[in-house]
């Protein structure tokens, strides 16, 4: 049987495709790797909450998948929204890379060492780091993995310090709901701690109903049969931080992410997440 994968076609996204690829291959199956070019991709260098926000990276993607023209669509999970197309759903997560974030500086250290009024930028790319325009930039601990980067001045960034975004570092492998042979096959991929992981953390989401223009993390740490949920809210320009967390069995994790979204909305996240919806 063919697979065909379809991918967005930056660097990072054919590096992680490859991989879910060659473990498809390794179980004998013939596959194929389609790249797709994005909306996202069309509107690199603009805001992008205000053109469709997560769904700019997946959309074209889903499309092609709606039409048949690919068996699975790739995607990081934090570039997902947390409600799918009609007919669409997520098969399988693979075991989830290190999610942290790391901080990447032209000088070295933390972000305690950065110099006063230090330029930090984010979703951007080193060589923005090394032609001087920002003093260090964060950026995803497993993208770097997945392209075998190794930045000389790069400090990881402790999880329960610094949030990382919601399903960050996981994989989601989308297929039609109706192809149950795909779905089967995949499964065989499925990473069953993973999954609690990503359910936890696109439920908080989810709850929240947050859009791209307000700043939103989130994290589920698993500890055996536990699940440690955390969840946070900022107003656009920081002054204002919410943060909860909770603890409760693995099995219910859609629920504990609920529970997290519901203590924050308790404590005036709605206001903050209205305020990032009204920002250019």
């Amino acid at each position: 049987m063919k697979l065909r994968l379809g991918t967005r076609g930056s660097r990072l996204a054919l590096a992680q495709t490859r991989s879910v690829a060659d473990a498809l291959a390794a179980l004998g199956l013939d596959v194929d790797v389609i790249p797709i070019k994005t909306s996202g991709d069309h509107l690199a260098q603009v805001a992008l909450g205000d053109f469709g926000g997560k769904a700019l990276f997946v959309k074209e993607i889903e499309e092609a998948l709606l039409e048949g023209r690919i068996d699975v669509g790739i995607h990081s999970l934090k570039d997902m929204p947390t409600v799918l197309p009609a007919g669409l759903s997520l098969a399988a997560f693979p075991p989830r890379e290190d999610p942290r974030d790391s901080l990447v500086s032209r000088r070295g250290g933390g972000l305690g060492d950065l110099p006063p009024a230090a330029v930090v930028g984010t979703s951007t790319r080193l060589a923005k780091l090394e032609s001087g325009a920002y003093d260090a930039l964060v950026v995803a601990r497993a993208g770097l993995d997945r392209l075998g980067q190794a930045p000389a001045h790069a400090t990881v960034l402790p999880a329960e310090e610094f949030l990382p975004a919601v399903g960050q570092g996981i994989l989601g492998l989308e297929v039609r709901e109706d192809d149950r042979e795909t779905q089967e096959l995949l499964g065989r991929l499925e990473h069953p701690g993973t999954r609690m992981q990503a359910e936890a953390e696109r439920a908080f989401l989810r709850r929240l109903g947050a859009d791209c223009h307000t700043p939103v993390a989130g994290y589920a740490r698993l500890d055996g049969d536990a699940l440690n949920v955390t969840g946070l809210v900022a107003s656009p320009d920081g002054a204002t931080v919410l943060r909860s967390s909770i603890s409760g069995l693995a099995s219910a994790a859609e629920a504990l992410g609920e529970k997290v979204a519901d203590e924050l909305l308790a404590r005036g996240a709605r206001r903050l997440l209205d305020a990032g919806g009204d920002q250019p």
